[in-house]
């Protein structure tokens, strides 16, 4: 049986991954900020705040949630999203980690 390249790489590298590519779309990073601009957890139309159909806003709410960013949860023919702040600290923490990484000082002497 093949393995996946991403099986290459320990568990770390690839939450850190998983984290990022859930961010690598302003779609995302535009639901996520808005999110935390209301505090509030949205219970009408999130895509009327978005330049997106509901369907595309759907999608990306369900790369937010399976990344475990956002929670959902059903209310009646709706569904009320916020931001799972226990999740969004592990994100910063696990993006200050990787910054502090590669971010040492030294003399590359890329030319």
């Amino acid at each position: 049986m093949a393995s996946a390249k991403t099986d290459l790489f320990d568990q770390k590298l690839n939450t850190s991954a998983a984290l990022f590519k859930a961010l690598a779309h302003p779609a995302r990073l535009a639901i996520l900020q808005y999110l935390a601009e209301t505090k509030v957890c949205m219970t009408g139309d999130i895509s009327d705040e978005l330049p997106l159909s509901r369907t595309t806003v759907k999608q990306h709410l369900t790369e937010l949630k399976n990344a475990g960013l956002i929670q959902g949860k059903v209310d009646g023919v709706k569904v009320n999203y916020c931001l799972d702040p226990k999740r969004v600290c592990e994100l910063g923490k696990i993006f200050n980690e990787f910054y502090t990484i590669i971010n040492q000082p030294g003399n590359y002497n890329c030319k």
